[in-house]
């Protein structure tokens, strides 16, 4: 019986060839109108679906391949009955779909874009096509990527053929969906929400032995060159679920830092940081050379540290990486992972660990992180949160403290350039903890995180008590917090340890209380408003 594959796409890159290589396999080949006029002047024999569904596209175009002709081609099965039937009515069994949908995101995010145009866009014809054929399970292809892999496929004999083809048809039911989604989440005006991805990493445990399977899934359609599905593992285990989050923690304070950097000195920095459960316990920053910032961020709290990830915007050469592995016992640090823009040979041979425990991932996206690494593409890219019977929606936070903006009110004496460079660092660390949190930064570098606390005073007792712990003097640094203060207790318990500088948000009662204190006792206070700048991060 003579094959039969059904081609009918919206962008036409590619698709000649492909019908020329069906054509070659023994397909013949129905298209609809465009497509068909296309794959006729490349010179593919082609045959108008037209003929065989009795007449052109009607009302504009918009009903094409909706005909019961075709779905009978798609859904009857190789039974004796159903071929019976389908030979009395003149019908071919179709065996292949080739369809690519109407760009309709392209369409809403245009800026003229109405409900009308919107629905224009709104393919019907495409997804019903490839619904059929997933159920009729003929070889569907829905993804331009997926041409060369079935026409070797079919070229090779189809081997495992129910198993391939099972594979195809669940992906056109996934594309099917994500593209129903769009629909409803924008004509609904976000009354109707839904989560869709595709798995990219199973991870072999999660840690914790409730969250095997745990596996990491790629949004639809993700375009973010910094989505944690972009980077690459070059040494090491798979990452298991809790790696997977802190490296999403870290990819929020690294961009945090960059653009905050960008935007208040036009500079970009060297940034290395240290995090264990998702907030950072080290962090160093410096203009000129990336050791520093490594060292600073390894010292910062090396007993937090242990077991924990690392990220840097620099590669890591044989140097760098020594200097990671060796503590200040002698002794090697041992890391869960380290995550960078690029490795060099030597420097994987060193960091590696026995048994793959030490994950090395790269992605050269991060030596670029600038201005725009916080709101590209995050600004699409909503927060989501399971809780019982459902999850909770937020917009991602997107707050950059910036020291020249209006908003931003100045109380005390004026900051010299090094203590502006300690606050913009604490800010966007702080922002990017979990909430309560207070910030520590001294000479470019994190020496205490007080996070989680239920009470903001206590939070400053807990990022001052790890600073004396870990060796540093608290005299001269800077603290940010992610709120304002409800009382002077919190300002009067940083200065008691010598911070010079703090940086926080208004909108408490007391905030006057707050300022007044500050100002007495010759403390440089920056507030920003908190309906714009809180952070309460991951609260």
């Amino acid at each position: 019986m003579k094959k039969i594959a059904l081609i009918s796409v919206y962008h036409k890159d590619g698709i000649t060839e492909f019908a020329k290589n069906l054509n070659s396999l023994g397909f013949d080949i129905l298209a609809s109108g465009r497509t068909a006029r296309h794959l006729k002047t490349a010179g593919v024999p082609v045959t108008d679906v037209a003929s065989l569904v009795g007449g052109e596209a009607i009302l504009g175009h918009r009903v094409v391949t909706l005909s019961r002709e075709v779905h009978a081609g798609l859904l009857a099965t190789r039974t004796d009955i159903d071929i019976a039937e389908m030979e009395k009515l003149g019908l071919p069994y179709i065996d292949l779909v080739c369809v690519d949908l109407y760009p309709l995101q392209t369409e809403i995010d245009k800026p003229d874009s109405t409900s009308k145009t919107v629905i224009e866009q709104t393919d019907i014809g495409g997804p019903t096509l490839l619904r059929s054929a997933a159920k009729g399970r003929r070889i569907v292809v829905c993804d331009p990527d997926d041409r060369g892999k079935v026409i070797a496929w079919l070229s090779n004999g189809s081997p495992d053929e129910a198993e391939f083809v099972n594979a195809l048809a669940a992906k056109a039911e996934y594309i099917v969906s994500e593209y129903c989604l769009i629909s409803a989440r924008y004509h609904s005006q976000g009354e109707y929400e839904g989560l869709i991805g595709k798995k990219v990493i199973s991870c072999k445990y999660g840690e914790n032995g409730y969250q095997s399977p745990a596996a990491l899934y790629e949004s639809a359609n993700c375009e973010d060159a910094l989505a944690i599905s972009k980077f690459k593992l070059v040494a090491g285990d798979s990452p298991s679920y809790n790696n997977l989050c802190d490296i999403d923690r870290l990819l929020q304070t690294l961009t945090h830092i960059a653009n905050t950097f960008v935007i208040n000195q036009r500079k970009t920095v060297f940034i290395a940081i240290g995090v264990k459960h998702g907030n950072a316990c080290g962090a160093g920053i410096d203009f000129e050379d990336p050791k520093i910032a490594l060292e600073k961020m390894l010292n910062g709290d090396p007993v937090s540290l242990f077991g924990g990830l690392i990220m840097t915007n620099f590669t890591i050469t044989k140097d760098l990486a020594n200097t990671i592995i060796t503590n200040q016992l002698g002794t090697k640090r041992l890391l869960d992972g380290i995550i960078a823009p690029l490795f060099c040979s030597e420097a994987i041979e060193i960091l590696s660990r026995k048994k793959g425990k030490c994950r090395l991932l790269a992605n050269p996206r991060l030596f670029s992180v600038n201005e725009k690494s916080v709101s590209e593409k995050m600004d699409k890219a909503p927060i989501y949160r399971s809780v019982r019977g459902g999850f909770l929606l937020q917009p991602n936070y997107l707050f950059i403290l910036n020291l020249s903006d209006a908003s931003v009110a100045k109380h005390g004496y004026n900051l010299d350039e090094f203590e502006e460079h300690d606050l913009l660092l604490a800010k966007a660390i702080c922002d990017t903890s979990n909430s309560n949190t207070i910030t520590l930064v001294k000479n470019g570098q994190l020496i205490g995180n007080g996070v989680g606390q239920q009470s903001r005073v206590r939070a400053a007792k807990f990022a001052i008590a790890i600073a004396l712990e870990c060796g540093h003097n608290p005299e001269g640094a800077v603290a940010a917090s992610d709120s304002f203060f409800p009382f002077v207790d919190g300002p009067a318990t940083l200065l008691q340890s010598g911070i010079n500088a703090i940086v926080t948000t208004s909108g408490s009662v007391r905030d006057q209380e707050v300022i007044d204190f500050c100002i007495e006792n010759c403390i440089s206070l920056l507030m920003t408003p908190d309906i714009s700048s809180r952070g309460f991060y991951n609260h």
